[in-house]
């Protein structure tokens, strides 16, 4: 299979490969998807000898994601998915819980999304400061 992308392209595609492989494996432990990390490994090794070779590592004959290329804001994107995901998750935990965790259906769901509405506002304009759980010290 031959795909022909420019260095922008490229560059962009090795974002994409990084942020899916983080996502499916970074909280694996020893448990990873290694055919992901093969995967990985394949697309940032087609760096070496271009103008994005420094993009790449390589240790004990594998490629890997370099420094210079972790350190180049993909974990910002990377912490802005997760605020995103982290307050719509705990934006609809917090409105099932108001509701006592029905069964959402067509008849309460336009409660639902009325409620994480409430707390994604208030989420958005105060993070978790007002966020408090009873029976535990905030010190």
């Amino acid at each position: 299979m031959t795909i022909d992308l420019t260095n922008g392209e490229f560059r962009s595609l090795l974002d994409l490969v990084y942020i899916g492989n983080w996502i499916l494996n970074s909280t694996r432990g020893n448990d990873r998807i290694e055919e992901y990390d093969r995967i990985e490994s394949k697309i940032f090794d087609l760096c070496s000898g271009t103008p994005l070779s420094a993009l790449v590592e390589h240790r004990l004959g594998v490629a890997f994601p370099s420094r210079a290329f972790q350190e180049g804001g993909i974990q910002d994107a990377i912490a802005y998915y997760e605020d995103g995901v982290f307050f719509d998750i705990l934006a609809e935990e917090l409105a099932k819980r108001d509701m006592d965790y029905p069964e959402i259906t067509g008849e309460n769901y336009g409660e639902l999304t009325e409620r994480m509405e409430k707390y994604l506002a208030e989420f958005n304009e105060n993070g978790v400061e007002n966020v408090s759980i009873e029976g535990v010290d905030a010190e």
